[in-house]
């Protein structure tokens, strides 16, 4: 089953639609959403978090805390049924983790190739870097992840809409 990335505003319809068992929140604090019906409490995870790459005042900026949540809580999917992940737009953050999840489910494989299956999906995604350099240190990756990232080039935010995502390469 793949992942599904999308916005916080496709997320009712994807549900309703797509029926995901698991799902991935990633909003700042203020905007955060409860678990929507439809999926069980025990397999929303919620990271409170920013989109930014770099710190600033008053943000809450991505850490090694929040890639081990993602990456415990991914081990514990099956995929018997997609998993959800989203942010705001379904552009950094959730395009971010959906990489990280990816890369740690298919250990052997070319993380460019990873990415351009996700660029050829989305023209829209741009992987949030600093969720991407965490996790490329915490998996040992040593810095594919983050090129493979800066690889896919320039991307079209106007073009955002929710978009499927193979778990497996």
């Amino acid at each position: 089953m793949p992942f599904i990335i999308c916005g916080l505003a496709e997320v009712p319809a994807v549900i309703k639609a797509r029926r995901p068992s698991h799902m991935v929140t990633l909003l700042d604090p203020a905007s955060m959403i409860a678990t929507p019906a439809g999926i069980e409490a025990a397999n929303h995870l919620r990271l409170g978090v920013n989109d930014i790459a770099e710190p600033m005042e008053g943000m809450i900026p991505p850490d090694e805390q929040l890639v081990h949540d993602l990456l415990a809580f991914g081990s514990r999917w099956k995929g018997d049924a997609p998993m959800l992940i989203h942010c705001w737009a379904g552009i950094s953050r959730s395009t971010a983790s959906a990489f990280v999840l990816a890369c740690e489910r298919n250990p052997e494989a070319d993380e460019r190739a990873i990415a351009l299956v996700m660029r050829r999906a989305a023209g829209h995604a741009s992987p949030n870097r600093r969720i991407i350099a965490l996790a490329d240190d915490i998996m040992g990756r040593r810095g594919r992840m983050a090129d493979a990232v800066a690889a896919m080039g320039d991307y079209d935010y106007q073009r955002a809409q929710p978009f499927d995502f193979p778990a497996r390469h």
